[in-house]
């Protein structure tokens, strides 16, 4: 694989214009296309198959009414002596029904203490259909009763935008650039990292947008994709610029370095892609369309990175010259006077006290992760929006004037002889938990009653999990339960049930992918402890302050409770990929060593003085644009974002450079011991350049563009 990388960068930084036209031309198709093809996303979360599933097509099929269509609540609240009446909302009603695309209003309903009202809103389309205007058009319907002194708030996925700001975007690229320039001393160095990554997201954006026209994607795809494409592309360059510098302080000419660098660097690029391609691609395991979804188009993303960091970067390199070295060094003719790095320095010291760095990172890693042993999750509702947003706000208004199971209504759909009875409600009524049982409505056929039940907990609550399993486990034949409570119940278990294979089939195909780079056994197994360090030191500071509470204000969280049930998946699957990047930067540079002759030591040593400058400013750019999430209004978001940079921070700095290295010292030798008939039986990729060096220096061959043609390609570029 080496060979052929070398010839890629060869070929990319000699024909750089060709290469550029080419990556131009697909941009410009890529384009065409999402303009001509792309459709909408969608909101909807939802698993076929499961018995809320299956009863909400009961549902349709029996009492008819569109479930895809949309809806929305407004919620009127007065307070003090002042009371509620019909004839005081009459004409916020009125102005709700000539709404476009509004097909009717339910006449509102008003709470015990008259108070707090509401009034249901049903469209006639589905919600991906009712345009901002039209979404407006509704809010600005309230704006009668707000006049009258009467609270309005509203509720539902028509009040949502699927609108994303991309201040969290903008923030991780200023600071990644600043890191950049830091660690480079040169703004081109800086910039190119930048530039190939854009252009990386540009593209998987544009195959996202394509999709959209032949698939039925998440709304939050491209928020996913977004992200890992941003921080892997810069990432991947980050790597092979750093390695190519390093070649050009050697001695070699620009076309040699960018063959050497994309042969080497590159080749560790190629399977850090592939972890990462793997653990998103592998969300398919779990069985559920969105997710899955979600998975295979960040995956492509990340693809896409890879392919362009191989190709755009060295011929980006081609143009750039000498640019790409700091000033003072640029005319330099072969390496500088060498100065001992802080990775070495760092290295050195953790070999030194090996047993003392390892018991201190894993004492500090198990005291952040112990309270993960107390994870609750659950789908998210209102209840986990802003506090100022008008949704929150109306979900906080139904709760306190009917109760707070009102914001979760179970629906109980009966088949049979037992929808002709009672013994259902009479059943269901002497429940714990259970506030109101509606009377049964009967389709038709009469064959099949629907009844409502409002649970006294919340829709989130340990208890309304409880009331629900509770109702089913009442043996009546052809019950079932659903409404989105339910639903969301059955989401949450289902991504429960599919971490433990989803976790198998990550780390055994990576095991498989690591084993062949670095051709170890215990490697690998070292590489997928440290990861599950890093996922455990993640799950307990999320649930420490978004769960527990501790430290919230510190982060602006206003509301604790539950985590999102994609959280885990989420978090195992991305830090899993960003883990073994690391891992792959650091520990293949070692086995380079190691291979031409170095001692197990010198050889982690080296991986340290060339890896863990670049893994430092890898690292501090992914905790950045991670990081810009926190600020994110929504709890979901800043939860995700403050466990991405936690779990990063804990993966890059305690295990990758510090775990690492303490425990290649202690395993020495060992460390790269291979069975002979595995080393036989496995192919040899040659991920450290070993077969490339060989070749290279058995034909001594020289430089393609010498240095004065060099130094006149910096003149003229």
């Amino acid at each position: 694989m080496a060979t052929l990388l070398y010839r890629l960068g060869r070929f990319s930084f000699r024909r750089r214009r060709l290469t550029l036209a080419a990556w131009l031309l697909l941009l410009a198709v890529a384009t065409l296309g999402a303009l001509t093809l792309s459709k909408p996303t969608s909101g909807a979360f939802e698993i076929p198959g499961t018995e809320s599933s299956k009863a909400m097509t009961i549902l349709q099929e029996r009492f008819g009414g569109g479930s895809d269509a949309a809806s929305a609540r407004v919620v009127f609240t007065v307070s003090g002596d002042d009371k509620l009446t019909g004839a005081d909302l009459a004409g916020t009603v009125a102005a709700l029904t000539k709404a476009p695309q509004v097909a009717a209003v339910a006449d509102p309903v008003v709470s015990q203490d008259g108070q707090t009202a509401y009034a249901t809103v049903s469209y006639s389309v589905p919600v991906t259909d009712v345009s901002i205007a039209n979404r407006e058009a509704m809010l600005a319907a309230g704006e009668t009763a707000k006049a009258a002194g009467i609270g309005v708030e509203f509720s539902g996925e028509v009040t949502k935008t699927t609108e994303m700001s991309h201040t969290s975007e903008a923030l991780g690229v200023a600071v990644a650039a600043v890191v950049l320039i830091i660690t480079f001393g040169s703004l081109v160095a800086a910039g190119l990292p930048l530039l190939t990554a854009l252009i990386g997201v540009g593209l998987g954006m544009l195959g996202i947008q394509v999709a959209t026209g032949f698939l039925d994607l998440p709304a939050t795809t491209p928020v996913l994709a977004t992200m890992l494409g941003l921080a892997v592309g810069i990432d991947y360059a980050l790597f092979v610029v750093s390695r190519y510098r390093g070649e050009l302080a050697a001695g070699h000419g620009g076309e040699e370095a960018a063959g050497r660098a994309v042969g080497t660097a590159g080749s560790a690029v190629v399977f850090a892609g592939l972890t990462v391609i793997i653990a998103l691609a592998a969300l398919s395991v779990t069985g559920i369309p969105f997710l899955s979804a979600m998975g295979w188009a960040a995956a492509g993303t990340v693809a896409v990175a890879v392919v362009v960091t191989l190709s755009v970067v060295p011929a980006i390199l081609g143009f750039a010259g000498r640019k790409i070295l700091p000033r003072k060094h640029r005319a330099a003719a072969g390496r500088p006077a060498r100065t001992i790095p802080f990775g070495e320095r760092w290295g050195r010291g953790v070999l030194k006290h090996r047993w003392a760095a390892l018991l201190v990172s894993l004492g500090l890693i198990a005291a952040v992760a112990l309270p993960a042993l107390d994870l609750r999750l659950a789908m998210p509702d209102d209840s986990t929006a802003a506090v100022d947003s008008t949704q929150r706000k109306a979900y906080d208004q139904l709760a306190e004037g009917f109760g707070a199971g009102f914001n979760g209504p179970l629906v109980v759909v009966v088949e049979g002889a037992a929808a002709q009875g009672d013994t259902v409600t009479k059943a269901i009524t002497g429940l714990d938990d259970v506030v109101t049982v509606t009377p049964p409505v009967l389709d038709k056929s009469g064959d099949t009653a629907m009844l409502t039940v409002i649970p006294a907990s919340g829709p989130t609550s340990e208890a309304t999990t409880d009331l629900v399993h509770a109702i089913r486990g009442l043996g009546i034949a052809g019950l079932a339960v659903t409404g989105a409570t339910a639903v969301n119940i059955d989401i949450s278990e289902k991504l429960s049930d599919a971490l433990i294979p989803y976790l198998a089939i990550v780390v055994g195909l990576a095991f498989i992918l690591l084993m062949l780079v670095f051709r170890s056994l215990l490697v690998p197994i070292k590489a997928t402890a440290g990861f599950l360090l890093s996922v455990a030191a993640a799950f307990g500071a999320i649930v420490t302050v978004f769960q527990n509470g501790h430290l919230a204000g510190l982060f602006g969280v206003e509301t604790t409770g539950p985590l999102i049930s994609v959280m885990p998946i989420f978090l195992i699957g991305i830090l899993f990929g960003l883990a073994m990047d690391y891992e792959v930067f650091l520990v293949t540079r070692a086995r380079e060593e190691f291979v031409h002759g170095a001692s197990p030591d010198d050889a982690m040593v080296s991986g340290m003085r060339h890896g863990a400058r670049v893994v430092t400013a890898a690292a501090l750019i992914m905790i950045s644009v991670f990081a810009g999430f926190i600020l994110a209004d929504d709890t979901i978001i800043k939860s995700l974002g403050f466990a991405l940079a936690f779990g990063v921070a804990v993966d890059a700095f305690l295990v990758r450079m510090t775990i690492v290295p303490a425990v290649m010292s202690l395993l020495g030798r060992a460390a790269w011991w291979l069975p002979r008939w595995l080393d036989r039986l496995l192919p040899n990729i040659d991920v450290e350049g070993e077969q490339l060096t060989r070749q290279l220096a058995a034909h001594a061959q020289p430089d393609e563009e010498p240095r004065e043609k060099e130094l006149a390609v910096t003149t003229t570029s």
